[in-house]
């Protein structure tokens, strides 16, 4: 997720207008004992799994691929770096790949096998078919290690394609790094997403129709993405529009007829299902949707209840118009990005087993279509008899459970290795039972309180997006006496406290409206902000400022040059955190430490004993995102597997009644 309130706090706090210390603001947060990280010496490594060594020369960034090489050592019982035996051993380009988790310890990497020119090359890597697209996804907040591989098997064994996936433990320069998933990307081909290569001549008539891949997502420059003109179910802090965005064609390629067809469908398509006709055999959602497809993804995220599913990483296809008339219809799938699932999440309603993600929650907003499609009871029909089936075979509790106990017994070493290197990812006794403890006594997982809903009065609020920005309706008690003077209400500003005049905004007689900054911030570093509460333009003052001048402040369209190589590795696009430097591991979600000799640009200074906050060895950013915490790795399979079970039942007893009921939407 990206918490644009808090980076917004990141920028202030840059800019050195933040006097107050920030450690107070989080420092009432109970901290837990962390055992110390261990080395893993790779000279002694020694596994049952398939080792992935990379070494890189130029730093591995979240911008732009650079050269490496790959060697992946495998086919041994007992495999080592001195092992002669690979599977793969070549050129590579790589980058980081991910969101909110470039803030994590252990990284994710998006590769591409190609030549010594760095020419794409299709390579089999661990038996996998031949391609030049592969990730490397770090199961860092799944202490299971299996969340993503087993919504992949899932989706495969219910009839569709996901994924292929390798458990591998990796080296990168000479630094063991843990446990990963080598897997495939999803991608248009023949041994993956297999829809029709569109060409860019296909422009009009049947060869528009496809293929096309497109995913729901948070909007992203880099694609090509348009708002439903549906309004969505649910959605808070993040709030908006549901977004979706065409993944192939890639937008470098599409063609703008091409765009405004696929654009027009989707319209289409969900007008259809909202008009009173819309279970119309004919003329209604059969017409546009491959409705199996769509029961079976409705099934699979109901079952995970992943904390970002139909929201997130929600992918589809559409299929060409066949000569003969067949063909044309959009596909749900394939699924990617499970490690908020299975019962790990802590917001959206996932920590809820009764729960159903298609009612919506507490970040984006989700397609209205999932909802209405279950008052066609012909639908409900299909969907009671699907998950009959399912439930004798793949959603079988033996079967689910066979699956976690064979892997779990492939990964009873390579695991003590993954918590030896990141021993914050699993919790003292101590901290599991104070979980319980709230949970019975309903409160919330985690430390920001499930971001609820954000009242009235900060709609139109000072920073201009968040229309609803999702929460923080009540700050808890842990954060009284905070920096910024204790905020009981925090949604209402109505009053900045006394302890904060002369502060670094000029005191804030009234904090709500920034109707006019005060004269004491004249030659501030934002350059006087005339009419603060719109940033309409930054002045002419802000030019060569750490953020280089914001032409529109309130889009943060480009982070400029001179922020590369900054405490946050450039932000070229400041909305995705596209590279977390090591200097600032153990970061905000526990440390924040700036790297050696950086300066802030202008001759900018941080404030004496300015500290960003600190939640103590990464537990913070743990605890946001996760919905329960384990002693062992031994304890995290039982629970998964007895979540399975619960979540199922609770299933058996909705879905029972789809023939004689519609479910509340």
């Amino acid at each position: 997720m990206k918490f644009r309130g808090f980076l917004l706090l990141i920028c202030l706090g840059l800019m050195g207008t933040i006097k107050a210390q920030m450690m107070p603001f989080w420092g009432n947060q109970k901290t837990y004992p962390v055992t110390p990280a261990e080395e893993i010496d790779v000279k002694t490594l020694d596994t049952n799994l398939p080792i992935v060594v990379i070494d890189a020369d130029t730093a591995i960034n979240a911008n732009k691929k650079v050269g490496a090489r790959m060697k992946i050592i495998s086919g041994n019982k007992h495999n080592r770096l001195g092992n002669a035996s690979t599977s793969y051993d070549g050129h590579i380009r790589i980058k980081l790949r991910g969101n909110s988790s470039l803030m994590l310890s252990q990284k994710k990497y998006t590769l591409e096998t190609c030549d010594p020119s760095g020419r794409s090359v299709d390579v089999s890597l661990l038996g996998m078919p031949a391609e030049s697209d592969w990730v490397l996804l770090a199961p860092y907040n799944d202490v299971s290690l299996l969340r993503d591989v087993f919504a992949f098997t899932l989706w495969r064994e219910m009839g569709h394609w996901a994924p292929r996936t390798q458990m591998v433990e990796m080296v990168l320069n000479g630094k063991y790094k843990g446990v990963y998933v080598l897997c495939e990307s999803i991608k248009r081909g023949p041994d993956r997403v297999d829809v029709e290569k569109l060409k860019a001549t296909d422009l009009t008539g049947r060869d528009v129709t496809g293929g096309y891949i497109l995913r729901i997502d948070v909007e992203d420059e880099k694609d090509a993405c348009f708002p439903s003109k549906v309004k969505g179910v649910g959605g808070g802090f993040m709030g908006g529009s549901v977004i979706w965005s065409c993944m192939y064609p890639k937008k470098k390629n599409l063609r703008q007829e091409q765009f405004d067809y696929i654009r027009r469908f989707i319209d289409n398509m969900e007008a259809t299902v909202q008009s009173p006709g819309f279970a119309d055999p004919d003329s209604g959602y059969a017409r546009y949707m491959d409705v199996a497809s769509f029961i079976d993804y409705f099934l699979h995220t109901e079952f995970s209840l992943n904390a970002d599913g139909l929201r997130r990483s929600t992918y589809f296809y559409k299929e060409k118009l066949h000569s003969d008339g067949t063909g044309d219809k959009l596909h749900a799938g394939p699924v990617w990005d499970y490690n908020l699932a299975y019962g790990i999440g802590a917001f959206n309603g996932a920590d809820n087993i009764e729960s159903w993600v298609y009612k919506g929650g507490d970040t984006q907003p989700i397609s209205a279509f999932w909802g209405r499609l279950l008052n066609d009871p012909a639908y409900r029909s299909k969907v009671k008899a699907r998950y009959k089936e399912l439930r004798a075979t793949v959603l079988n509790e033996k079967h689910i459970n066979a699956f976690f106990d064979n892997y779990a017994k492939m990964l009873s070493k390579a695991q003590k290795r993954q918590f030896a290197v990141y021993p914050e990812l699993l919790a003292s006794q101590e901290e599991v039972d104070d979980l319980a403890k709230a949970k019975k006594e309903g409160q919330s997982m985690n430390p920001f309180g499930g971001f609820p809903q954000m009242p009235d009065s900060l709609q139109g609020n000072p920073f201009g997006g968040f229309p609803g920005f999702g929460g923080f309706p009540q700050m808890p008690d842990s954060l009284q006496g905070n920096p910024f003077g204790g905020f009981p209400p925090f949604g209402g500003f109505p009053q900045m406290p006394d302890s904060l005049q002369g502060n670094p905004f000029g005191g804030f007689p009234g904090f709500g409206g920034f109707p006019q900054v005060p004269d004491s911030l004249q030659g501030n570093p934002f350059g006087g902000f005339p009419g603060f509460g719109g940033f309409p333009q930054m002045p002419d003052s802000l030019r060569g400022n750490p953020f280089g001048g914001f032409p529109g402040f309130g889009g943060f369209p480009q982070m400029p040059d001179s922020l590369q190589g900054n405490p946050f590795g450039g932000f070229p696009p400041f909305g995705g955190f596209p590279q977390m430097p090591d200097s600032v591991q153990g970061n905000p979600f526990g440390g924040f430490s700036f790297p050696e000799g950086f300066q802030l640009p202008g001759g900018m200074q941080m404030p004496d004993g300015f500290q960003f906050p600190s939640f103590g060895g990464g537990g913070m950013m743990l605890r946001m995102f996760q919905g329960y915490r384990v002693v062992s790795y031994e304890e995290e399979i039982k629970t998964i597997k007895q979540w399975c079970a619960d979540r199922l039942k609770v299933m058996d007893r909705v879905i029972e009644t789809y023939d004689s009921q519609s479910p509340e939407i």
